[in-house]
């Protein structure tokens, strides 16, 4: 069975947005998404998930009397195929691949081989797993179908120390006693756990949970070879997240509930397990809390049971992490999702080893836009596979993006040596105030105040007269530099934030409220600086200068919280062409 095609490249990827950051977005007909990631041993990366595949099997020249038979005709000419990505360091894609398989399927997370090919696993839409192993070049070398005659679902396929995997999901209940894996099941849905050898040979294949619905979600290999299985337990009356610990031939040694949700009412919904340098582990988890508004919690564990960290990160927005990896040096980042009422953007987010909030950034449009996992590189970077979807659109997008281990966006190569360029000279520039803390520069071109005295009031726009004695300095020392190097310029963005507070009003009105104050501090500091200028100058600034309010989309935190002074600000990013 051939698995894989080449398809054509070029007509249907866009490798980069406006501002030259490193983003691949691979648009398909329908809706498509990418859900795991890894780094190949050549530097490039690969990334697979799903799009979408037509069936040739209408009949173009049958004459239909009646709708409902013409959309039942059709109905099946088009589903989800699994496809893989391949990206070079200049955001190119270098090959991509798509699945033509009888049966619809996606694909969920693919695992490294010794050779650099690959370990691809999914599932069918009609309950089948998959498991295939391709070459380094996507062609395939093995594929197999399997499970149990219900229905099956893979959550991931998790590489292990010997060259094989674990594919880890859930099946329903068989009673059939012709069942090649199972004579009965243990309950509604169960958890459903096969390991392969790095040949594909299948070398155990088990059931496990309790009379209630029980689904696999994640594992991972401990240092001694056993094997830490997260899963979900649901009842009528609760939800519980359940762990388990396997010996390597999948025999349990433990099964423990010891994740419950602060309030039995509330839910908690694992995401993913990883073991961490020191040979414990960290489960990342949905917390839900009583106004069912999802936040983060991360909790640490050792391979007896014994908890050693439990953390919720409360945020302004419902959050989640649907992946989190370690760096060398300990902290950890996480990718998922930030949503408000309209709008669901990319989030990442970096911990220390304490499992503490260090930073986040939210990235995406107007639409829907999400992170599903993450790979670290050999470099420190950190390439993100995920869905993204374009202003104006109802479908999803193949996702690509790179980023720094501080969480900000990586610009290609060529942008990112003059970026280089003028943060070196605008430090230089504004070494004085970097001395004395007035502000930062960062290699985004961000300049963001950071004196008490340059933060506004709550509710203020009006500047204060120590506020305008500085920009009168910052503003000549700035522009004057700027336009002699006008011809570099694309864009001066100055941004209006506010904190998130605005008593006495709904949700709706606080935001807009905050924006309506963020749009005229912005308005505030670009006036006074435009003012400043000598008329050759605001000729040039009228063509590149851009205010613009955020409301309190962008809120400064300390230790974890918002921190309300730092975040009634206006700051300054520099575009270059």
């Amino acid at each position: 069975m051939k698995l894989l095609s080449l398809l054509l490249l070029t007509l249907l990827s866009l490798y980069a947005n406006s501002n030259n950051k490193f983003s691949v977005i691979i648009h398909k007909p329908f809706d498509a998404a990418l859900f795991d990631i890894t780094e190949d041993y050549d530097r490039t990366i690969t990334a697979v998930g799903f799009s979408n595949d037509y069936k040739q099997n209408a009949n173009p020249s049958q004459t239909y009397n009646n709708a409902f038979d013409y959309l039942e005709s059709v109905s099946s000419r088009y589903g989800s195929q699994m496809t893989l990505v391949k990206v070079n360091n200049k955001a190119e894609i270098i090959l991509q691949k798509l699945a033509k398989l009888s049966r619809f399927n996606k694909a969920v997370a693919v695992v490294k081989t010794p050779t650099n090919g690959y370990f691809i696993g999914g599932y069918t839409m009609d309950g089948s797993l998959l498991v295939a192993k391709l070459d380094a070049n996507a062609n395939i070398i093995y594929s197999k179908l399997f499970g149990t005659k219900n229905y099956d679902r893979m959550s991931n396929l998790v590489q292990l120390s010997d060259g094989g995997v674990l594919a880890v999901g859930s099946s329903f209940t068989s009673r059939d006693t012709s069942d090649p894996y199972f004579k009965t099941g243990l309950g509604n849905n169960d958890i459903f756990i096969t390991r392969f050898s790095k040949n594909g040979q299948i070398l155990w294949s088990k059931k496990y949970g309790t009379r209630f619905d029980d689904n696999g979600i994640d594992a991972v290999e401990a240092q001694d070879g056993s094997i830490l299985v997260v899963s979900t337990m649901a009842s009528e009356k609760k939800r519980e997240v359940t762990f388990m610990r396997l010996t390597e031939n999948g025999n349990r040694i433990w099964l423990n509930q010891f994740i419950k949700s602060k309030n039995d009412e509330n839910l908690v919904i694992p995401k993913k397990i990883i073991r961490l340098r020191d040979n414990s582990f960290v489960v990342s988890l949905i917390q839900y809390n009583q106004v069912q508004k999802e936040h983060i919690r991360l909790v640490k564990f050792d391979l007896y049971n014994n908890i050693l960290a439990d953390k919720e990160i409360s945020t302004t927005y419902p959050s989640g992490l649907m992946d989190i990896k370690e760096f060398s040096n300990g902290t950890l980042m996480g990718v998922g999702y930030v949503k408000d009422k309209h709008n669901t953007d990319g989030l990442a987010m970096l911990l220390d080893s304490s499992l503490s909030l260090l930073k986040q950034n939210h990235y995406g449009g107007k639409n829907f836009d999400i992170f599903y996992a993450l790979t670290i590189l050999h470099n420190s970077q950190v390439a993100v596979a995920g869905v993204h979807t374009d202003n104006y659109s109802q479908e999803g997008n193949m996702w690509i993006t790179k980023l720094n281990s501080d969480t900000t966006m990586i610009y290609l190569t060529h942008t990112a040596t003059k970026n280089s360029d003028f943060y070196r000279q605008l430090t230089q520039l504004f070494s004085q105030e970097i001395a004395k803390k007035q502000l930062i520069i960062t290699k985004d071109l961000h300049i963001i105040f950071t004196d008490k005295a340059l933060y506004f009031k709550a509710g203020v726009y009006k500047l204060t007269q120590k506020q305008k004695s500085f920009l009168i300095n910052f503003s000549h020392k700035l522009i004057s530099f700027l336009y002699d190097n006008r011809d570099k310029i694309a864009t001066i963005d100055i941004n209006g934030h506010t904190s998130s507070e605005w008593r006495g009003v709904n949700f709706q009105n606080r935001y807009l409220n905050n924006e309506d104050l963020s749009m005229k501090r912005s308005f505030s500091v670009l006036s006074e600086i435009f003012r400043r200028q000598d008329t050759l100058k605001q000729h040039w600034l009228s063509s590149v200068l851009r205010g613009s309010g955020n409301s309190f989309a962008h809120t400064q935190l300390s230790k974890g919280r918002e921190n309300r002074e730092k975040s009634r600000r206006v700051d300054l990013q520099i575009i270059l062409k």
